[in-house]
């Protein structure tokens, strides 16, 4: 029953990573412009995302634009796009993987393999997490770098963004809840094959009747001649 509890836990921890992940892909909240200096008051912020750019006015307008060139654009945003869709997919997959072996479904019912697979889930998710910390741990160390640089102007600096910490959430829930959706299946043995019946006791009761029995019946040698 605990592993059963453990593995709805998990589960439920790396689908939320999930929703996470995705939201955190969509947004254009990953750089948000720094209101420093003589920019403390400002009538424009900027924010900045994996696909768009986004101006906000002081009057309520909100406006948008998408990267136009794919070829164009950084090296390290075209990697962290790729690395945050790749998680999103794996994750995806897991998901799909680890419904398969859980406990509380019938698919696969009564396989020896059922809690591996569950297992490999758990294996997915925590490397689905993974790919989602790498970028926005390392575009979140660009901002830090690019706003402490004195040689920067104050406009160009940027600070963290919402989906940077919705990215930071999300990886973690997503790897821990493959840790433990890996962990539940930890100790689990396939059940033994049934006996065929081909033991000491079986070959004792299929053996042919001797010569005394058959005495004892009511036969005689000679009537099996």
């Amino acid at each position: 029953m605990a592993s059963w509890a453990l593995e709805l836990l998990g589960f439920s921890l790396s689908l939320l990573g999930l929703i996470g992940t995705l939201i955190a892909t969509v947004l254009p909240h990953w750089w948000r412009s720094a209101h420093v200096g003589t920019n403390i008051i400002t009538a424009v912020a900027y924010v900045k995302g994996l696909w768009m750019e986004c101006v906000w006015h002081s009057t309520g307008v909100y406006q948008c634009q998408a990267h136009r060139s794919q070829l164009a654009l950084p090296a390290d945003l075209r990697a962290a796009r790729a690395m945050m869709v790749t998680s999103c997919l794996l994750s995806l997959l897991a998901a799909a993987v680890a419904v398969v072996g859980m406990k509380c479904t019938r698919c696969a019912e009564g396989s020896p393999a059922k809690a591996s697979i569950a297992g490999s889930g758990g294996i997915g998710f925590v490397a689905a997490g993974l790919l989602c910390l790498v970028p926005v741990s390392w575009s979140t160390s660009d901002v830090v770098m690019d706003f402490y640089n004195p040689t920067l102007p104050a406009g160009m600096k940027y600070e963290i963004g919402q989906a940077l910490y919705l990215g930071f959430v999300s990886s973690a829930l997503t790897m821990l809840g493959g840790a433990l959706l890996g962990a539940s299946c930890l100790g689990e043995e396939p059940p033994f094959p049934p006996h065929s019946g081909t033991g000491p006791s079986a070959s004792k009761g299929n053996h042919a009747p001797s010569l005394t029995s058959a005495s004892h019946s009511g036969y005689r040698l000679s009537d099996y001649v």
